[in-house]
């Protein structure tokens, strides 16, 4: 889908107008935002977004984040009323860290750097992103566990799985990195998505990120993110029903810097290029984001303390 062009003055203005950035705040959620623009490289890419091919009788096959041509995560169904979801698949087997970047990144970004976006850009399907980066402090969620979206929010939701029922499996543990208020019906929840799993990082790295880390908060990682939002058809009335906006950062640099950082319960920050066109979100739903993330954070009150 094609998505307009985003007045960055007006916006940082607006959003300073409106109350949603505290210019007192030492470190924003946001730290800066570009337009829209064309990236990427034509086919094959190393990373792809697309759907499975259809089985038999069914109007549409699975989402899919593919790596090297293979599926490496269900993404949440086309419908837009099935349930918010990205499931590890086989195929989210490595990362797509750049040596060349490495010293760059291990320092941290102070702006949109067009020569890092365009470097990672080279892995990506040809198409519109938005480049954000932002500032998180990311604390790790086991499926199941403490604080599990798909366990507790989604839950709250729409209920246990009609067939399973349980809770949706993500098969992978996650961070939880931001959430806040949409509208009285709508909320924003962040996820950051390692490729692989945080059991896989050498200890010695982490080790090294925690040090940098606790000097500063500017080391940054690298995401390919999609905005995808998702309410039932239904208002089953035992049910919080709202829609549930889905901020995926599918992690490409930074799997050590952000388990330091979740470790540490420290801040860093995250250079994301969300695909408007991956994504399951409309043009003026995708405007809204930068205003959006620049809010302080705000849980879903009466869900959590």
């Amino acid at each position: 889908m094609c998505v307009h062009r985003i007045a960055s003055d007006a916006l940082h203005c607006y959003a300073f107008r409106e109350g949603f950035v505290n210019p007192n705040y030492r470190d924003p959620m946001l730290l800066a935002h570009g337009e829209v623009r064309s990236l990427g490289v034509e086919p094959p890419s190393l990373l792809a977004f697309g759907e499975e091919p259809k089985a038999k009788g069914v109007w549409a096959g699975r989402r899919l984040l593919s790596l090297n041509g293979k599926p490496a995560f269900e993404l949440s169904f086309w419908c837009g009323t099935c349930q918010y979801l990205f499931r590890r698949l086989d195929g989210a087997n490595e990362t797509m860290s750049i040596d060349a970047l490495e010293d760059n990144l291990a320092l941290g970004l102070n702006g949109l750097d067009d020569d890092v976006i365009d470097t990672f850009a080279s892995m990506l399907p040809r198409g519109d992103y938005l480049p954000l980066l932002l500032t998180m402090t990311p604390r790790m969620a086991s499926p199941a566990g403490p604080g599990d979206y798909f366990a507790e929010e989604q839950i709250a939701t729409w209920g246990l799985d009609a067939f399973w029922g349980l809770p949706i499996y993500p098969s992978t543990p996650y961070y939880r990195t931001f959430e806040t208020r949409v509208s009285d019906d709508a909320h924003l929840f962040e996820f950051v998505v390692p490729m692989v799993p945080p059991s896989w990082n050498e200890a010695t790295k982490v080790a090294l990120h925690s040090q940098r880390l606790q000097q500063s908060s500017l080391p940054t990682a690298v995401a390919v993110s999609t905005l995808d939002i998702c309410q039932p058809a239904m208002d089953n009335q035992s049910n919080d029903y709202y829609a549930h906006w889905g901020l995926t950062h599918f992690l490409l640099d930074g799997h050590h810097k952000m388990q330091a950082a979740a470790d540490l319960g420290q801040p860093l920050r995250l250079l994301s290029l969300l695909s408007t066109d991956a994504s399951l979100a409309g043009a003026e739903q995708i405007a809204r984001l930068p205003i959006l993330r620049a809010r302080e954070a705000a849980r879903r009150g009466h869900l959590r303390p």
